[in-house]
């Protein structure tokens, strides 16, 4: 069994999840609120779960996590938890779930609307000890299960982020035969989740060598260990769910560093609710476009990043990335996933103040993200 020696040490390996209750009592909870999803409880994973955990917790079930979570979501788990005397959550599912889990975290220590805890609110500095959180990824993609954000569409249908060091979760469980079942779509567009992540923590001008060389081993793992592509054509493939998972992992353990302008405009398109788009999708589709886009503006990194990906250093890694994408059977553009010219003001003007703009090597400005929402769409 593997335990990563990072913030909050996560127990890592194949069936790492039959050690759930003696993680939950490691970290004081005794009545979890479980925030997972529909799709979950329809594969039977939640039933499985619940099964692992002994008798002397009392699980309570929230199931009804969107595949992007909203404020009314994190409300209505909040009632729950606050209605059943709940003293932790489990964040169990993707990073939707995660992230809903944390937001319930805040608000269950905390007054006010999860709106006031944004980073466009001031609410970094507002948030402090939040309920218990064990996360417990069953995709390889957002890391959110060690990182310090979590991203909620709010009523007034902007897509923001709360981040704070007291939102990692205590505890994690990270155990990759809990992906064996993910069907190919999700996994391509989670791998690329990460792999955006690990790209756009790289190339942040931010100084952090020590999460700029866990985000070039990320990228190894996934482009020149081919282990993306294996779990897509052979989601039983265990080696691959392991790589990729422990990937999605350093991704988030890079972007320490931030994100960048990828994340910004997936953001905003993710806003889109009508539309359902999946963020990792939204990563891979528009990754090729910024990574034109930062060229000019990005020292020696596109080498390195060449080089981590077993490539020459000359490599056009705009086009390798789009080969990717059409091996993996991602869209070939923004525009097959319904987003259109006539919202393009509209997920702008989003874009430009979206947080994670302002660790990409160069800024956009407005005109810029109009331009690159063009190109995108395609």
């Amino acid at each position: 069994m593997t335990q990563l020696n990072y913030i909050n040490k996560p127990v890592f390996d194949h069936g790492a999840i039959e050690q759930i209750s003696e993680v939950l009592g490691g970290i004081g909870i005794k009545k979890p609120l479980i925030c997972t999803d529909p799709e979950l409880v329809q594969l039977g994973m939640l039933d499985q779960l619940r099964n692992l955990i002994s008798n002397e917790f009392t699980p309570i079930i929230f199931d009804q996590t969107p595949a992007n979570p909203t404020q009314e979501a994190v409300e209505k788990a909040l009632e729950i938890y606050m209605a059943e005397g709940c003293d932790g959550i489990i964040g169990f599912g993707g990073g939707s779930s995660i992230d809903l889990g944390k937001a319930v975290s805040i608000l269950a220590t905390h007054e006010g609307t999860i709106l006031d805890y944004s980073v466009n609110e001031g609410g970094v500095e507002k948030i402090s000890e939040t309920a218990p959180l064990l996360a417990i990824p069953t995709t390889s993609g957002t890391g959110s299960e060690v990182s310090s954000g979590s991203v909620i569409i709010m009523n007034d249908g902007r897509k923001l982020i709360l981040a704070s060091a007291h939102l990692i979760p205590d505890a994690a469980i990270c155990d990759p035969d809990l992906t064996l079942g993910l069907p190919p779509t999700m996994t391509a567009g989670a791998g690329m989740d990460a792999f955006t992540h690990c790209v756009e923590a790289v190339l942040s001008p931010t100084i952090d060598p020590p999460a700029e060389a866990v985000g070039l081993d990320g990228i190894e793992r996934i482009y020149r260990g081919e282990n993306l592509i294996k779990a897509v054509k052979d989601g039983t493939n265990k080696e691959a769910r392991w790589n990729m998972m422990m990937a999605a992992t350093e991704g988030a353990m890079a972007f320490t560093k931030g994100l960048g302008a990828v994340h910004s405009m997936s953001h905003a398109c993710g806003a889109k609710q009508e539309l359902k788009l999946h963020h990792g999708t939204l990563n891979g589709v528009i990754l090729p476009t910024i990574i034109r886009f930062n060229k000019a503006h990005v020292g020696d990194k596109y080498e390195r990043i060449a080089r981590s990906m077993g490539l020459p250093e000359s490599s056009d890694l705009a086009e390798i990335i789009e080969n990717l994408n059409s091996e993996i059977g991602l869209p070939k553009n923004l525009g097959e996933m319904n987003i259109v010219e006539d919202m393009i003001p509209e997920l702008s003007q989003h874009s430009v103040v979206d947080v994670c703009s302002f660790t990409n090597p160069v800024i956009p400005t407005l005109e810029d993200y109009e331009k690159l929402f063009v190109e995108a769409i395609g």
